[in-house]
């Protein structure tokens, strides 16, 4: 009698068990269910794009002293992104990020994206997912006009050439200019500061960039042309092809409608 007691006790303990860990695996896989939500429906459910954008970046991204809003290329790209995948260009939020920040930002979750000239490299795609190409730029050097530097070949040692941390700028000039000293800064105003206060010889980055230097100050000019490709992409997290596919598709509509060639031309004069 008591042994028979005993089998059901221990059957029903067993049997409780069994449905404990079943109710457990069901609740993780419903958690991991809801974490494995991908980016693009993150952004619908939240109902807004988080954008990382340049704040120093003239003609591309540059914050507005007098507004105190950010205004350019990338902002009006960023925009139309926002209609296209919530409906709203106001549906918004930009962040601050630098060439060094922005990779970081992305995949701490900071950022939704980055819109802020970012060259697609082989080396970047091992941390990030690119879009399209949507705009092409090239390298190029900014120097004060009756500078002696025509072009790259006057990249000798004793020359520096300033330069931005994280670029892909910093990178490409040593390899072109190996004799030449370079000077990296935290993001283009600090180190078009240092160009105008005679700390370097030449200011390299892409010449799109460069452009808005010579906008601000007529007193410097490009040459020696480009040395390279840099076309720029939208990134995203890694394995959120939905988000990239959504980016392409809204690029595609925009160059089809003849909005992206509006707001090319609107801020890129000299491209």
């Amino acid at each position: 009698m008591f042994k028979s007691k005993a089998s059901k006790i221990t059957g029903i303990l067993l049997l409780s068990a069994s449905m404990l860990l079943s109710a457990c695996g069901k609740s993780d896989k419903e958690t991991s269910g809801t974490a494995a939500k991908n980016a693009l429906e993150q952004i619908k459910e939240k109902d807004k794009i988080v954008v990382g954008v340049k704040y120093d970046t003239r003609l591309f991204g540059l914050k507005n002293p007098s507004t105190g809003k950010v205004e350019g290329f990338d902002i009006d790209i960023s925009k139309e992104l926002a209609k296209d995948i919530l409906g709203d260009e106001k549906k918004i939020e930009f962040k601050e990020v630098t060439s060094k920040t922005r990779i970081p930002m992305l995949n701490n979750g900071d950022i939704d994206m980055i819109v802020a000239t970012m060259t697609i490299s082989e080396e970047r795609k091992k941390e990030v997912d690119f879009s399209d190409v949507y705009f092409q730029a090239g390298q190029s050097l900014l120097v004060k006009k009756g500078s002696p530097i025509k072009g790259l070949e006057d990249l000798k040692k004793g020359t520096k050439v300033l330069a931005v941390k994280g670029s892909t700028s910093a990178v490409n000039i040593r390899e072109k200019a190996p004799e030449t000293t370079v000077l990296e800064f935290e993001n283009y105003t600090e180190a078009f500061t240092a160009l105008k206060s005679g700390q370097g010889d030449a200011l390299t980055t892409d010449d799109s960039i460069l452009y808005g230097m010579v906008d601000q100050d007529s007193n410097y000019e490009l040459v020696g042309g480009t040395f390279t490709d840099e076309p720029y992409g939208i990134a995203v997290k890694k394995g959120n092809k939905e988000l990239v596919d959504a980016i392409n598709s809204a690029l595609k509509k925009m160059k089809d409608s003849g909005k992206y060639d509006e707001i090319k031309n609107k801020w890129i004069k000299s491209n």
